[in-house]
């Protein structure tokens, strides 16, 4: 199952933290041909139906079932930058 670093975690409750349904809300990352690196990464006020729900240190995360396959053996990891959150797959240790 997808794993989050603490820094992910730490921006994902950041985020989430920011919303009227900080309660429900979570990011949801499904897979998309639009983004270069197949997946797209949204703030979604609850889960989705069919949704796997990772929850890490407080951080919920929202996998849209596609994703939640291919991700399985993945880490999220997150950068704070000028820009704002850089959010990063890679493969868990």
């Amino acid at each position: 199952m997808l794993t989050l670093t603490e820094n992910a975690a730490d921006a994902v409750r950041t985020i989430v933290s920011q919303t009227p349904d900080a309660q429900t809300a979570g990011l949801r990352i499904q897979g998309t041909s639009a983004s270069p690196d197949g997946y797209a990464l949204t703030l979604a006020p609850s889960p989705a139906e069919g949704d796997t729900i990772v929850e890490e240190a407080a951080a919920r995360v929202f996998l849209e079932q596609i994703a939640a396959s291919e991700l399985d053996d993945k880490v999220l990891d997150a950068q704070v930058t000028d820009e704002g959150v850089r959010f990063a797959l890679a493969l868990q240790q």
